[in-house]
């Protein structure tokens, strides 16, 4: 198979950035779709649907490409959906509920290829202990780094690594937004492998 344009159906700049590391040229471009999960839908099917959904949301525009989707769900032991918060009252909320708590992330990867329907997608699952935080650790994480457009209110690849006292995954930079190695697999199966091309 010849090699196929790759796109990135998304305005994350740590995509963006994860995506540069593979050496592979790419074009990025945001997708509109509705994030709302439908009533009763699990964490891991949900990521998996967003990711998808972002993908083929782009397949008309780009309708001779590969076009990569993902996104991100977090979720306390007790299923609580944690999402990006917006803004420092609600990032202080959700890390003192993370405090001394297992975090469960769902990262879903979606491949489309645009030119014949086909999709491929994967969810990557990552555990994140947070260690006991104290409200001072809290405030003085949050005014350093400002994590009000993460999911889980961190920034995995920043300071927010002094928030855990153990990770627990195949691949952390799902904790970032897209799982690599999972995205590595997927395009080798369509042709494309970053170490040949």
């Amino acid at each position: 198979m010849p090699n196929r344009d790759l796109v990135l159906a998304s305005s994350s700049p740590y995509r963006k950035q994860l995506l540069a590391r593979l050496g592979l040229s790419f074009e990025t471009a945001s997708p509109d779709i509705d994030e709302t999960p439908h009533t009763g839908e699990a964490p891991e099917p949900l990521a998996t649907r967003l990711a998808t959904e972002k993908a083929l949301a782009l397949a008309p525009t780009f309708s001779n490409h590969l076009i990569i989707g993902s996104d991100q769900v977090a979720t306390l032991p007790d299923g609580t959906l944690l999402s990006k918060p917006g803004n420092h009252n609600t990032a202080r909320q959700q890390l003192k509920r993370s405090s001394g708590n297992r975090v469960h992330f769902f990262t879903g990867l979606a491949l489309v290829d645009s030119r014949t329907g086909t999709v491929r997608t994967h969810c990557e699952r990552f555990d994140v202990y947070f260690r006991s935080l104290s409200e001072p650790e809290i405030e003085g994480y949050l005014h350093k780094e400002t994590p009000y457009d993460c999911a889980g209110s961190f920034k995995m690849e920043g300071l927010g690594i002094a928030l855990f006292s153990r990770l627990d995954g195949r691949d952390p930079n799902s904790l970032i937004g897209l799982p690599l190695i999972a995205l590595n697999k997927l395009l080798r199966e369509m042709g494309i492998n970053p170490l040949l091309d």
